[in-house]
């Protein structure tokens, strides 16, 4: 069902005919002083085109039609958003007609508001106009958003429900965390260098061989030399505060603890964001129950390596950006209301404050800049992505120049905190480094007094000289790997990374064999694949998503797909060098929202004819059920468990899988 957007700006003037389609028999035409309009069914599209009107999106614009005054553009409010899960729909608020197309009543006219109630039965309320106020808030957040929450017990559901599939993730991450009890793939650089930071306050070199010295607890070929890491410290500090919590470095489970509570969390966190972006707690709870059950999120939960935590922050940073979006706009609402309701001009609407929500997305895009480099796509993105949502906000409140406004009076002061934040904590995550001169390189400038950056003092010369040479080492990375992949393949999980298959298992034959798992050979493995049942209808969901953002500029099609814009396309530039289809976690929650975003999409809103949502939501089911099932099914793989080794192949369904 196409989207009416609660950006939707467009507006007529009053006593201007507006065209909408036929009633249908059981549709009854809501009258507004000086327009006819009538709302059309829930499960077609939204009116685009009328007469003087180029669509009725979040890029619209008046053709032929002289602009209203701020107040007409106020009284001209829209169809609240239909997100799925709505449990009313408007059919016209304040003094307004709906469905992408406004029109004035003068102030204090009565109107006529249609409502679908939950027993889907219409009915006629005569009452006051609505206050300024309140229809700024339906056109700036729509009436599903203005519901979320409105009860105790919608409240209540909206925890319960994301923290029982968070419980499931809690089981299917910490199981046996331990299992293997060996460094597994690029445990061998992450845990070694988390396990240094904590003894030495900085990445030192180890002796011949440590591996299997540090896994039986000994500790003792560390040295005091620094080592060259390619890599920021967040990450790695956090690696270690869960050695220090978990029971020490003998403890393989204390090696991965705190990338588990971070997967953990996330699903938490996704789960909650849904909610928020649909509306709705039930298409929330299934993008936590997809997230969980998703193998390449368990695996990357069970392994330390840095991708979980910067997938953990830049998340966190897209919650944060959500939350400050409906903030400023509760916050532009009552300020654009109080100077309307006070008779004086709009201009370019009030400025919004200070925007605590967004000042804290800057802080985590710092710390996940603190853990990978890559985070600077998603401050990028998510920077635009903010000032977009400011800029159609002003639009919609009925600001002439609003382009000029958004930019001027928020995303200006966007850029500079955002990226000023971000640059500050970046830079205060090295701190070790900074203050220990064993440090690797901490001591270049001191050693080459006429090289680098002169103007800048000794620390940070060496600090930028580091940098140089950490950059150069990320571009030229082109060392062979049998699993490397091209980024194309990631999004259908074409060539899987396995990070662990040992000899040692596959090996046994005889009587081992058996004593191990029960045949004559044996597998154990950890393949960071995806659940492929999710990912493939995910693939095929993004095409569904970017149709339905540039045809009916649907707002929560941009959030869904810019954290594959951040993610995942930054990678074709890098093609050249190895990389992994592991490195796809980062954008894996992007990755199921929009699942289920196009799943809200089939199923429709609540106010629906039952017996239209039946099949969709029986659909839909049966999808989740597989998805469910898979993942069972693939889960020994995720694990490190023994099994047979035709119940390995057996999972093997393409070749680039092996």
């Amino acid at each position: 069902m196409p989207p009416t957007g609660d950006d939707d700006a467009s507006t007529l003037t009053e006593g201007q005919e507006v065209p909408a389609p036929s009633p249908a028999p059981d549709e009854a035409p809501t009258t507004v002083e000086g327009a006819t309009v009538v709302a059309e069914s829930v499960d077609g599209p939204a009116a685009v085109g009328g007469t003087g009107q180029a669509g009725s999106d979040d890029t619209s614009v008046e053709v032929g039609v002289d602009e209203p005054t701020p107040a007409e553009a106020v009284d001209a409010t829209d169809t609240a958003d239909r997100s799925a899960g709505s449990e009313t729909t408007v059919g016209a608020v304040g003094a307004g007609a709906a469905v992408g197309a406004g029109a004035t009543a003068p102030v204090g006219a009565p109107v006529a508001v249609a409502v679908l109630d939950r027993d889907d039965e219409p009915r006629e309320l005569e009452g006051p106009e609505e206050s300024t106020r309140g229809r700024l808030l339906r056109r700036l957040l729509g009436d599903d958003t203005l519901r979320l929450g409105s009860t105790p017990r919608e409240r209540l559901t909206g925890w319960l429900w994301p923290l029982a599939v968070t419980a499931l993730a809690a089981v299917l991450r910490l199981w046996d965390l331990g299992r293997p009890h060996t460094l597994v793939f690029d445990e061998t650089y992450y845990v070694k260098d988390a396990y240094s930071l904590l003894v030495n306050g900085f990445e030192a070199t180890w002796g011949e061989d440590p591996n299997p010295a540090f896994e039986a607890g000994d500790t003792s070929s560390l040295t005091d030399v620094g080592s060259y890491v390619v890599h920021p410290q967040v990450g790695k500090w956090l690696i270690a505060l869960g050695i220090q919590l978990g029971g020490g470095v003998g403890s393989s489970a204390a090696w991965r603890i705190a990338a588990a509570v971070c997967g953990i969390l996330a699903v938490l966190m996704i789960a909650r964001i849904g909610r928020r972006l649909f509306a709705s707690t039930a298409l929330g709870t299934l993008a936590g129950l997809l997230f969980a059950v998703d193998g390449e999120a368990i695996v990357m939960s069970r392994i330390s390596l840095l991708d979980p935590f910067l997938m953990f922050f830049v998340l966190a940073a897209f919650g944060a950006l959500l939350l400050d979006r409906d903030q400023a706009r509760r916050r532009l609402a009552e300020r654009t209301a109080r100077r309307l309701d006070a008779g004086e001009e709009l201009r370019d609407g009030p400025r919004l404050g200070v925007r605590w929500w967004r000042l804290a997305a800057a802080v985590l895009l710092g710390l996940a800049l603190g853990t990978k480099w890559s985070a600077l796509y998603f401050l990028a993105v998510f920077g635009l992505l903010s000032v977009a949502w400011d800029l159609t906000a002003r639009r919609s409140i009925g600001v002439r120049h609003w382009w000029r406004a958004g930019i001027l009076k928020d995303g200006v002061v966007a850029g500079v905190a955002m990226v000023g934040i971000a640059l500050v904590v970046y830079v205060g995550s090295w701190w070790s480094w900074f203050t220990h001169r064993q440090s690797y390189g901490r001591l270049w400038a001191e050693q080459n007094p006429d090289q680098g950056v002169l103007w800048l003092p000794p620390a940070l010369r060496s600090f930028w000289k580091y940098h140089q040479d950490m950059w150069g080492f990320h571009n030229g990375l082109e060392t062979p790997h049998s699993y490397s992949s091209h980024p194309l393949g990631w999004i259908v999980q074409w060539r899987p990374t396995s990070f662990f298959y040992p000899t040692e298992v596959s090996g046994l034959t005889g009587e081992a064999a058996q004593d191990a798992c029960g045949a004559s050979s044996c597998s154990q493995a950890i393949v960071a694949l995806g659940n492929p049942v999710l990912w493939w209808c995910a693939a095929a969901a993004i095409i569904v998503a970017l149709v339905w953002l540039f045809r009916y500029r649907d707002w929560r099609a941009g959030a869904v797909l810019s954290g594959l814009v951040a993610g995942w396309l930054p990678w074709f530039a890098y093609e050249h060098r190895t990389i992994f289809t592991f490195y796809s976690i980062v954008f894996a929650p992007w990755v199921v929202l929009t699942l289920v975003y196009v799943i809200g999409l089939v199923v429709g809103p609540k106010d629906l004819d039952p017996r239209e949502r039946r099949w969709a939501i029986i659909g839909s089911g049966v999808l989740v059920a597989l998805i469910v099932a898979v993942s069972a099914f693939f889960y020994p793989l995720w694990s490190a468990w023994i099994v047979p080794y035709d119940f390995w192949h057996s999972h093997m369904w393409l070749q680039t899988w092996v």
